[in-house]
């Protein structure tokens, strides 16, 4: 298994090695007057990339927090539905088996 990771990484690092090249040519960013400014290509597109990741897993965590809260919820309701119902239950009856010698 170590090695199909090992795999990936060299396949994922050339791609990375291999795009950079190939996209390296300057591109001017502006925005008003705040930004003005050149950077090469592929930065542009990782550094999208990147943003995209961390809007992503920002938003998923945000999700998985409000799930657990209401998982949470649903299992207080539960163990109050089950304590009701066994205070409702009438007591198990025990008999003595045992004969008078």
């Amino acid at each position: 298994m170590k090695i199909f990771y090992l795999i990936l990484v060299i396949l994922f690092t050339f791609f990375i090695v291999t795009f950079s090249q190939f996209n390296a040519a300057p591109v001017r960013i502006t925005y008003f007057e705040f930004v003005d400014t050149q950077v090469p290509g592929y930065m542009l597109i990782f550094a999208a990339l990147l943003i995209g990741v961390i809007i992503t897993w920002f938003l998923g965590a945000v999700e998985r927090f409000r799930l657990n809260r209401t998982i949470s919820k649903q299992n207080k309701v539960i163990r109050d539905l089950r304590k009701e119902l066994r205070a409702g239950e009438v007591p198990p009856i025990i008999e003595d088996n045992k004969k008078p010698l």
